[in-house]
């Protein structure tokens, strides 16, 4: 080997070394954020689960009580049940409004783009908390909407069905998630090629056959996308249950959170957790089957 070859095989060794380096160094917060948030903290939850509740931090011995007494329990099987149809409810409604939000961003907004963009993500500028308060005073007994009902003359009394019933959990979290829902479905009609739809148009192709056939489809990863981040965290939620749902609107976050707080038994409230956790994950894996089948197609 020349050494003009020999050195530029040493410069590229270290240049392939400083950006090795480079790589580890962006990376390495991330992943030591992760590590520590995420895997140790899913860890933690994990260990307890299988302990026995003897008041101690982290419980002792080791022992299938816990998954037994959740599974056994009928209660908790309909909670569970019940929070996996609300918070379907929730993305089905959350899903289908967002939709057409999206495409009218997507293919008709033009220069006000930006401007509807930031006005859809306004609502984050605020506390989850607020917006959640917001819709307790528009449903409530003498909120907004019954007092626009007495108004108009349309009611003569105000409605109770509005607050503390499982249609206010599914339209508070719906209202709460939408630009969840808008933007993963946004920026997938945006990656539509617009020649596909010219050449449909050139062929005769009617609007309606050219969103069933075009639109629709290749929009599909980015609607399972949007289905899935409402849907994972809604099943979850228990802050929204308890300040505009009722008894009937019981989901099994709220019992995961009365496990850890007034009930004191950590080991069984990490069972809970990981049983819906492990329901979610199928959620997850049934979704993803359904992105290759669209992809597949598309």
């Amino acid at each position: 080997m020349s050494v003009s070859a020999e050195s530029e095989f040493t410069r590229r060794a270290a240049s392939a070394r400083h950006q090795t380096l480079f790589q580890v160094g962006m990376t390495a917060p991330g992943a030591l954020a992760t590590l520590i948030l995420v895997l140790f903290a899913l860890g933690i939850v994990l260990f307890l689960s299988f302990r026995t509740n003897d008041g101690s931090l982290l419980g002792g011995g080791f022992s299938f009580a816990n998954f037994a007494g959740a599974l056994s329990d009928p209660l908790y099987a309909t909670v569970i049940l019940r929070s996996l149809a609300i918070a379907g409810l929730v993305t089905l409604a959350t899903v289908v409004t967002a939709y057409p939000v999206a495409y009218y961003l997507a293919f008709h907004a033009g220069k006000h783009r930006g401007l509807l963009l930031f006005v859809v993500t306004l609502p984050f500028w605020t506390s989850y908390l607020l917006r959640v308060f917001a819709w307790k005073v528009v449903l409530a007994y003498n909120g907004v909407l019954n007092s626009a009902l007495l108004t108009t003359g349309i009611t003569s009394e105000p409605i109770l069905a509005f607050l503390n019933t499982p249609a206010a959990v599914v339209v508070t979290l719906a209202h709460a998630y939408a630009a969840f829902a808008i933007l993963p479905i946004y920026v997938a009609l945006e990656n539509v090629p617009r020649s596909l739809i010219e050449a449909a148009e050139d062929l005769g192709a009617r609007p309606f056959s050219i969103f069933r056939r075009i639109i629709l489809p290749i929009s599909m990863p980015g609607v399972l996308g949007a289905a899935l981040v409402v849907f994972v965290p809604t099943v979850g939620d228990y802050v929204t249950p308890a300040l505009v749902g009722g008894p009937n609107s019981t989901m099994i976050g709220s019992m995961i959170q009365a496990q850890f707080g007034k009930a004191n038994d950590w080991p069984f409230g990490a069972a809970l957790s990981v049983i819906v956790m492990l329901v979610i994950l199928g959620v997850v894996l049934g979704a993803r089957v359904a992105d290759k089948h669209f992809g597949s197609r598309t």
